[in-house]
């Protein structure tokens, strides 16, 4: 577990660390690069939600699934 822990921490870390020198080194200029990012950051933030939202449904439509009463099995006699 610690190693799986570990793994992700340095994919996290590299990926910080390669962002901010793809911003350091990008040939846009501080503002058009800003703009940018924070217009991708706002594209994510709501794919997320709606993935998000998309699987709120499903759960919500499966829970109700599971708590509706099951007709009572008859027995054969």
């Amino acid at each position: 577990m610690r190693r799986i822990f570990g793994f992700f921490i340095g994919i996290l870390a590299g990926g910080l660390i390669g962002g901010l020198v793809a911003l350091l080194l990008a040939p846009a200029s501080g503002e058009d690069l800003r703009g940018d990012v924070q217009g991708r950051a706002a594209g994510f933030a709501d794919e997320i939600r709606g993935a998000a939202a998309e699987r709120r449904a499903v759960l919500e439509q499966r829970l109700a699934e599971l708590r509706a009463p099951r007709p009572k099995a008859e027995k054969d006699e």
